[in-house]
């Protein structure tokens, strides 16, 4: 299984981030974004749970020098909440369970929805 994946709205195939890496084991979910200067506007992270839950996809920023877009979905791939995340703040949960986090450049906002479907591939 390839450790990038390209994230698309379901209903149109127009990808919404072109680069994440498949972030599914312990010490991935540890490390994040810590410490790391920036992200370019086509990468981030898609982090993948156990299970969806709020309390599993709850995060933190403290080490992240920048803000990020922190995009949750549920286990369908529907876009639970989406938030601007800012440095050191000590707690970011989404609205609903969430078994999948997108962590990616703050412009990541402005191309989803709360709602609609994103496939990974």
């Amino acid at each position: 299984m390839s450790h990038w994946r390209t994230i698309r709205r379901a209903e149109t195939g127009e990808v919404v981030l072109a680069r994440a890496k498949w972030c599914a084991s312990y010490g991935c979910h540890l490390r994040g974004l810590m410490f790391r200067r920036g992200l370019t506007e086509d990468e981030g992270l898609l982090f993948v749970y156990r299970r969806a839950s709020v309390m599993d996809a709850t995060i933190h920023m403290f080490f992240v020098f920048f803000p990020i877009a922190a995009v949750w979905l549920d286990s369908a791939g529907h876009v639970v909440d989406a938030q601007l995340a800012k440095p050191w703040r000590p707690i970011y949960k989404p609205a609903r369970p969430a078994r999948y986090l997108i962590e990616a450049h703050p412009k990541l906002l402005e191309r989803v929805r709360v709602g609609e479907r994103l496939i990974f591939e």
